[in-house]
């Protein structure tokens, strides 16, 4: 199968990096390779729509200066891509995720991901705050849903945190078979992975629910959220900008889930919500 190459050159380059992965994720893309000045991204030659790389938003800010040049090649070796740009990350100075080539940091959370071409290493905003979130708040005991997993990271921090259950689910199959993966390089054993939507969660119920996943997908599946979250319970939402606060605290609300915390970071935010 040969690969599109996409190297966007990008003044400045942050936060418009980021910006710029999350949505050619959602157009398709499947891996990325970040450099100095800006990121190289990679999508199968038959599955690159024009019209979607057109509705880019980002290309078309005034506020960043992007250009990109394209080339057809042969498929890459990505475990040797994402090992010369992938470096650890801390996350308030007590939860590290890193790769397994990197040396284990004196820390009280140690957290191995080999992402391959999943999302959520932890570099990611969205990711970061809700890793966050969930170093801040009690998940003691506690059955938790990490929907649009990824790599499984928010998952697996739960557990070390001291969640009693976790199902970690993604549409995706190499998101599904990179969470089981990285579950038992972080020998958990309390994180159960799932390959599906929110059809998976009928006649599910739980304390926690974790969906860091696009505005889109979230307003679509918050009745699903509502039904499957105890009373007490708590949802953590992420993937999104602040200008769709609004929308996304009038759905909560609609279902009965009363905004409770926020928390912004390169112009992406993540909520909490608490189910009365």
């Amino acid at each position: 199968m040969n690969y599109l190459e996409f190297k966007f050159i990008i003044d400045p380059p942050q936060p418009a990096s980021e910006i710029l992965i999350a949505e050619l994720g959602l157009a398709g893309f499947e891996s990325f390779v970040e450099n100095e000045d800006g990121i190289t991204a990679y999508i199968p030659k038959e599955e690159f729509d024009a019209e979607a790389m057109a509705g880019i938003h980002i290309l078309q800010s005034p506020e960043f200066d992007i250009s990109y040049t394209q080339k057809e090649i042969e498929q890459v070796n990505w475990n040797e891509e994402w090992e010369k740009n992938f470096h650890p990350i801390m996350v308030n100075e007590t939860c590290s995720v890193r790769a397994p080539f990197h040396p284990a940091p004196d820390v009280k959370y140690d957290i191995v991901i080999e992402p391959k071409m999943s999302f959520g290493t932890g570099h990611h905003a969205t990711t970061h705050m809700m890793i966050q979130f969930l170093l801040k708040h009690d998940l003691k005991d506690k059955k938790i849903l990490d929907m649009g997993c990824g790599t499984g990271v928010l998952a697996i921090v739960a557990e070390k945190r001291g969640a009693k259950e976790i199902d970690a689910i993604d549409i995706d199959n190499w998101c599904y078979l990179n969470t089981v993966e990285n579950v038992e390089r972080n020998n958990c054993n309390k994180i159960t992975a799932y390959e599906g939507a929110a059809e998976l969660l009928e006649g599910r119920q739980y304390d926690t629910i974790i969906a860091n996943i696009n505005r889109n997908i979230l307003l679509e599946d918050m009745a699903t959220y509502e039904k499957s979250l105890n009373n007490d319970g708590e949802l953590y939402l992420s993937g999104f900008y602040a200008n769709d606060i609004p929308v996304i605290k009038e759905e909560c609300e609609r279902f009965g889930m009363q905004f409770d915390e926020q928390l912004e970071r390169d112009e992406w935010v993540a909520l909490r919500f608490l189910k009365s």
